[in-house]
């Protein structure tokens, strides 16, 4: 999908400002280990954890050694280990930023090599731009101090505001000390290998690309779902909400690749161009139809999760939304997300256009989370001496294809995401201008959500969320498919890795 196959990773400094938090446990610390293993990590790599309370280097390593499981390499271990140290640092005091320098300065001295300085903000989002700031105001922005042409690299995690005025504001934040280029803005949606391949095909395979318009397109579908509810995090949940949490930020941009035309190369900027155009063809839901577009619903126990018996934070939203270019003029686009639903599942359901404007018996699946691959389902006739019909699938599985025969060498999405920062690939990555076109989608939403419960449906957990949804479906003479399409059925184990999370 990018041009990846002309970049290598780079000598590299590497801080995770908040090392003890979930983020790095679960998923930047084991990550780096397995890029270590597969000897991806530049020679020259050096680790800087920051933390405010003294902790000691074993303490974070046993933790990790307890998420790897007993199925670890203790060769590979102890050289990740060996590429660490641990600084206690208080993110607001900025004697601390002076400190951190000294010991970047160190590391790139024992090197003998300037090194790309990465600094990963694995804190809550009302850190960043405290962070950005101090970071800024020492010049830490500024990169090696022997070569003023190796900028930083900052990677921020979502959310990147809460409405159109919070992400404006850390977007000025950002762009006063760092240039875009500099800005590294994750969205681990876009590091899934099956997301990856969209571009591939689409673009690649003739079949596909001369039918992905209006004429022979009937809806698109994109669901992502999961079957957990909201596992202890009431106060994040309670300020975000699902339309925040995912429609805003992965299922937009998983729709910038579905929908968008073809770039004019697999470059980083030509997607990135191409993304954007589609993003701001989106037509943002009017106020006085988000009743009509919208659709909120909260699972029964949620409130006692919480402790908030008038909470009317939504943890399932779907929208129904516009696409106003030649491409895509007058199909319906739907997305979906919930919490304590039916099953987990992440995937994209395109339906093509036939006789009888109520049946879905041509659609295509592209299934990123579980079971990955890509599913076509097809009319043919059924064997006898009549001339009736059946839908049938053909399916493409990653399982099948490439772990079989040992060429499955899918990585966890943040593995992907610190390869590409230490590559300086952003194709993978939102744009700050991406950003912003996908706050406008939703703001009218945002704003009338915001105001109070009317509209908000319960639905029971282990189901596919309000019959609203249904109802959203139906009036744009679609249906979801989710639970009709038998997507890649037999998985294989992936031998010593671990499973990829959402």
């Amino acid at each position: 999908m990018s041009n990846q196959t002309t970049m290598t990773a780079q000598p590299t400094s590497l801080v995770i400002f908040g090392i003890t938090g979930d983020l790095a446990n679960r998923k930047l610390l084991p990550s780096l280990y397995n890029l270590d293993k597969y000897q991806l990590l530049p020679d020259a790599f050096h680790v800087i954890g920051t933390t405010r309370r003294e902790l000691t280097l074993d303490a974070v390593f046993e933790k990790l050694q307890t998420t790897l499981g007993e199925n670890y390499d203790e060769v590979v271990f102890a050289r990740l280990k060996a590429r660490f140290e641990i600084v206690t640092m208080d993110m607001t005091r900025d004697e601390d930023y002076a400190h951190l320098r000294e010991k970047l300065d160190d590391a790139e001295d024992a090197a003998g090599i300037c090194m790309t300085r990465l600094f990963y903000l694995a804190v809550p989002a009302q850190h960043f731009i405290e962070v950005v700031n101090k970071l800024g105001n020492s010049g830490l922005q500024q990169g090696c101090r022997h070569d003023d042409q190796m900028p930083s690299r900052l990677l921020i995690e979502k959310p990147f505001g809460y409405d159109v005025a919070s992400s404006e504001q850390l977007i000025q934040a950002l762009e006063q000390h760092f240039t875009e280029d500099q800005l590294y803005r994750v969205d681990h949606y876009l590091a899934k290998e099956t997301a990856q391949n969209l571009l591939t095909f689409r673009f690649r395979n003739p079949l596909f690309k001369s039918a992905w318009n209006t004429e022979s397109i009937k809806s698109v579908m994109i669901t992502a779902a999961e079957s957990i509810g909201i596992e202890g995090r009431a106060d994040f949940y309670e300020q975000t909400g699902a339309l925040r949490d995912l429609i805003q930020s992965h299922l937009l941009q998983l729709l910038a690749l579905v929908a968008m035309d073809e770039p004019e190369s697999f470059t980083s900027e030509a997607i990135h161009k191409q993304k954007l155009a589609l993003l701001q063809a989106i037509e943002p839901i009017a106020s006085e139809n988000v009743d009509e577009q919208a659709v909120r619903g909260q699972y029964v126990g949620y409130r006692s999760e919480v402790e908030n018996a008038d909470s009317f934070v939504e943890t399932y939203a779907a929208l129904r939304l516009t696409i106003n270019n030649q491409r895509w003029q007058g199909v319906p686009i739907l997305l979906r997300t919930g919490k304590a639903m039916i099953t987990k599942v992440i995937e994209i359901t395109v339906v093509f256009s036939d006789e009888s404007e109520h049946t879905n018996d041509n659609a295509l699946t592209i299934r990123l989370q579980p079971n990955e691959g890509v599913v076509l389902q097809m009319l043919v006739k059924k064997p006898g001496l009549t001339d009736d019909t059946e839908p049938v699938q053909m399916e493409f599985c990653y399982d099948r294809s490439f772990a079989a025969n040992g060429q499955d060498t899918r990585p966890d999405a943040y593995e992907r995401v610190l390869l590409d920062a230490t590559r300086g690939d952003k194709t993978l990555f939102a744009t700050g201008d991406e950003v912003r076109a996908s706050w406008r989608i939703i703001e009218n939403v945002i704003q009338k959500w915001q105001q109070d419960g009317q509209g908000l449906q319960l639905y029971e957990k282990e189901s596919w969320g309000p019959d609203a949804a249904d109802q959203l479906a139906s009036a744009a003479h679609v249906d979801w498919l989710t639970d009709a399409m038998n997507i890649c059925p037999v998985n294989v184990a992936l031998p010593n890795h671990t499973p990829e999370e959402a």
